[in-house]
């Protein structure tokens, strides 16, 4: 059995803070919530999840030279991902708050440095070793 391609992931690397409400937001005052931080942003799910399957994948991104940036980097490493990330100096890692009650979510972004991402972010993707896939986030096309 022969093991998959590389697959490289471009896109935004953030630091997700999730409140779920624990009932409707009371707009001017106090609502009790299940709050969690953690990594996200499409890309870097994208490419955790795939590490998750024993494929060997390349996240493409940008984060800060900040503490969230390296606490993002260092969480992909240890799920197995191979991180091919700018650090940029003078912008946050992204941040995107989620509130959650019910069925319905907002959710509230800092794009950070995910906006440093540009064409040759992917130029640099195309040429990774034994590539033989490559995710393009959404997010950076628009």
């Amino acid at each position: 059995m022969t093991r998959p391609a590389r697959v490289v992931v471009v896109g935004d690397v953030l630091t997700d803070v999730v409140a779920v409400l624990s009932g409707p937001l009371a707009a001017g005052s106090d609502t009790g919530a299940e709050i969690s931080l953690g990594g996200g942003g499409q890309a870097a799910n994208t490419a955790a999840w795939v590490a998750a399957q024993w494929v060997d994948v390349t996240l493409v991104g940008a984060v800060g030279a900040d503490d969230a940036g390296r606490d993002r980097v260092t969480e992909l490493d240890r799920a197995g991902v191979d991180c091919a990330i700018e650090r940029v100096e003078g912008l946050p890692t992204g941040t995107v708050i989620v509130l959650a009650h019910d069925d319905e979510r907002t959710m509230i972004s800092q794009r950070g440095a995910n906006l440093r991402l540009s064409a040759g972010h992917v130029e640099r993707a195309l040429a990774v070793p034994h590539a033989g896939h490559l995710h393009l986030s959404a997010y950076t096309l628009l």
